[in-house]
């Protein structure tokens, strides 16, 4: 599961940078609520993981939260969020 958390953390990243492409900032209003839930399944899988390494799962949550906010910055820079 934390594989998953990290996997899904990346690729949220990778659409936030594509969405910062002018003309794509409508992205973000896909990004926002995605990443949310891998922010969610990232804090899952680092409470599932209380002994053991929970590495990957952080790295899930930092990835899916910068995304988040990176895409929410965007959004009120760009008009789109008032």
């Amino acid at each position: 599961m934390q594989v998953a958390a990290l996997i899904w953390g990346i690729i949220v990243m990778l659409v936030a940078i594509v969405a910062a492409i002018p003309f794509l900032g409508w992205l973000n209003w896909l990004n926002i609520p995605v990443s949310l839930c891998g922010v969610i399944l990232s804090v899952i899988s680092r409470h599932r993981a209380r002994f053991g390494p929970h590495g990957l799962a952080t790295a899930g949550v930092v990835l899916c939260s910068a995304a988040a906010i990176l895409g929410a910055i965007r959004l009120y820079l760009g008009g789109g969020l008032l």
